[in-house]
């Protein structure tokens, strides 16, 4: 099971760039634009997280999968968009797969790298919200992390399970699993039921509508 975080990066890597892409295609981007979200999406958690531990040169620098998966990612999306897009909100589903397999593989390889196990699971979070944000940013809007259901706080229950796990010696392959399976089913759930935490200026905003309505 040495390889797993490297596939879970791989596979992170292919859905975040499918959510870039497809981002890319709802705006209406040209070929190059698409690319860019696609490269930005898959690739900028992972970046910012092997800098952080000081794994230089990145992975995604050093190593031509990531950008030969990002970049096939924004083709097959740029040309055969309605494979990519035919169900509902296929950027959110996208990121929250994208979300849930970063999560596990960050906290993974920050506790490869002797982190403790708090800053393991910072840094799997991290690693999970920082391609959605990327993408969001370069596309002038707020991004999901700030304004979603459950978003961060699912990343941050998936990197939990892994680091908590390791501490407890239990088997790594069944924590990551399980760990990226609750980080997709909260962030699913999520958004399904409009779970989110506490809004600002939300009970204001009820309070005006109610005094309207009278």
């Amino acid at each position: 099971m040495t390889s797993l975080p490297y596939l879970l990066d791989l596979a992170g890597t292919f859905v975040f760039a499918l959510s870039g892409a497809a981002a890319g295609v709802k705006h209406r981007l040209d070929l190059f634009g698409v690319l860019v979200l696609s490269f930005a999406a898959a690739n900028t958690g992972g970046i910012t997280r092997d800098l952080l531990i000081g794994a230089v040169p990145p992975g995604a620098i050093r190593d031509w999968h990531y950008v030969g998966v990002s970049v096939a990612a924004g083709l097959v999306t740029f040309y055969f968009p309605a494979a990519i897009m035919e169900r509902w909100s296929p950027v959110l589903w996208f990121d929250a797969a994208g979300l849930a397999l970063f999560a596990v593989s960050g906290a993974h390889k920050a506790l490869a790298h002797g982190l403790n196990p708090v800053m393991a699971i910072l840094l799997g979070m991290l690693t999970g919200i920082g391609g959605g944000m990327a993408r969001d940013v370069l596309l002038a809007e707020t991004p999901i992390v700030l304004r979603a259901e459950l978003y961060a706080v699912a990343a941050l229950l998936g990197a939990a399970v892994v680091v908590i796990g390791s501490i407890l010696r239990l088997p790594s392959s069944v924590l990551t699993l399980l760990g990226a399976a609750l980080c997709f089913g909260l962030r699913v759930l999520a958004m399904r039921h409009g779970w989110h935490l506490p809004i600002a200026g939300a009970s204001r905003r009820d309070s005006d509508r109610a005094d309207t309505a009278r």
